[in-house]
């Protein structure tokens, strides 16, 4: 399996040399001392040079981040929908994607409470660039994602993509994390691109690519934070969309925006399995003939799922409520929680720039209004 080494994880084999070649580094110490805080570097540092699987070092070391960093910067984590899962079964997670590291590293962190095998998750390769990065984000369990390609590069990138992704599910039985789009939603509108699963079904081996999909076992995530702790992130970029100009990244960006995210205050946090696509990808074949059309209806399907799952917070009515001059939702937050959004605008947007203030409000308020589309939405 050579051909996919440019782009999967560490193997069990190479696990233990990796952990020895940057337990040293000040990074590591840096993640060590926060998650186990009244612990001697010795005690975690053999720990670790007796770690010999991607399974140990997520279950003994990473788990223990994820819940420290929701002891620090969060309410707590709540879940549903796990009962549609069966245990030792692989799934091709979708998801809508808000956070570079934590929206893949929670499910994760779920999936291992509630007995079911964690994912391998997509990543872009822009994120990894430094080396620590990159040998941490193998460790666990992160493929790469290659940006930057000319067209024909694309191509070939994406067709390797597409058969490491059917290998990890049908052949090893490995679940999937993959985002439903390009990039984390800045806008807070949640939409599938058709293009991500035309690159997944370019590894079928079924006459009929929905066929392929029902192997795969799609599962539509939701994934909301009362606050995300990157909004104020997210404005550059929007601005410069609203300006009509192209959006350049600064030299530091994701990373700054990986440790924002991290450390950021989110206060609640919810994570909703939906349902395996089975008898949906039946009805869409049987209402489609054209697979163009096919896969823009199982994009729809995935949205439909993620949107109607979407757990709406306090911070998403008061939003939308400010932003349409309106008292529609004031019976589903209280005052206090109001006074706290609008602090929070005033420090991080402010109030006098009206681009900048309709484009944070939007990010919070389109979730309200894209769960409309649905009756008995809340």
């Amino acid at each position: 399996m050579q051909k996919f080494d440019a782009i999967r994880p560490f193997y069990e084999t190479e696990v233990n040399e990796a952990l020895q070649s940057v337990i040293s580094h000040p990074m590591m110490k840096a993640l060590m001392n926060f998650t186990f805080p009244e612990m001697e570097d010795d005690v975690w540092k053999e720990q670790l040079k007796k770690t010999h699987s991607i399974r140990d070092f997520q279950c003994n070391f990473i788990y223990h981040t994820v819940l420290k960093i929701l002891e620090n910067s969060s309410d707590g984590l709540t879940t549903s929908g796990f009962e549609h899962l069966e245990k030792n079964n692989s799934y091709l997670f979708i998801s809508n994607h808000r956070d570079i590291l934590l929206d893949t590293t929670l499910l994760n962190a779920a999936l291992f409470q509630n007995g079911h095998l964690m994912t391998a998750s997509a990543i872009g390769d822009n994120l990894v660039q430094k080396s620590f990065v990159k040998t941490l984000a193998r460790l666990n369990r992160n493929f790469l994602v290659l940006r930057g390609l000319s067209p024909r590069e694309m191509l070939q990138s994406s067709k390797l993509l597409s058969e490491y992704i059917g290998q990890l599910l049908l052949h090893e039985n490995r679940s999937v994390w993959i985002a439903q789009r390009e990039g984390r939603t800045k806008d807070g509108n949640d939409e599938t691109n058709p293009g991500v699963l035309k690159m997944i079904g370019m590894a079928s081996d079924e006459a009929d690519v929905m066929q392929y999909f029902k192997k795969l076992k799609i599962v539509p995530v939701s994934i909301s934070y009362e606050y995300d702790p990157t909004d104020v992130l997210k404005m550059p970029q929007l601005l410069a969309e609203a300006n009509n100009e192209v959006y350049v990244k600064s030299k530091n960006e994701d990373l700054n925006t990986i440790l924002s995210g991290v450390m950021g205050q989110k206060k609640r946090i919810h994570l909703h399995i939906g349902k395996v696509l089975d008898t949906e990808i039946d009805q869409i074949v049987s209402e489609y003939e054209s697979s163009n059309r096919q896969i823009q209806a199982l994009a729809q399907e995935i949205d439909d799922s993620i949107l109607k799952n979407y757990k709406l917070w306090p911070t998403n009515f008061i939003a939308y409520d400010i932003l349409h001059k309106t008292n529609t939702y004031n019976h589903l937050y209280t005052e206090a929680e109001k006074s706290l959004f609008e602090r929070r605008l005033e420090m991080r947007i402010g109030i006098d720039n009206p681009i900048a203030l309709e484009g944070f409000l939007a990010m919070y308020a389109n979730p309200v209004v894209n769960k409309l589309k649905y009756t008995n939405a809340f």
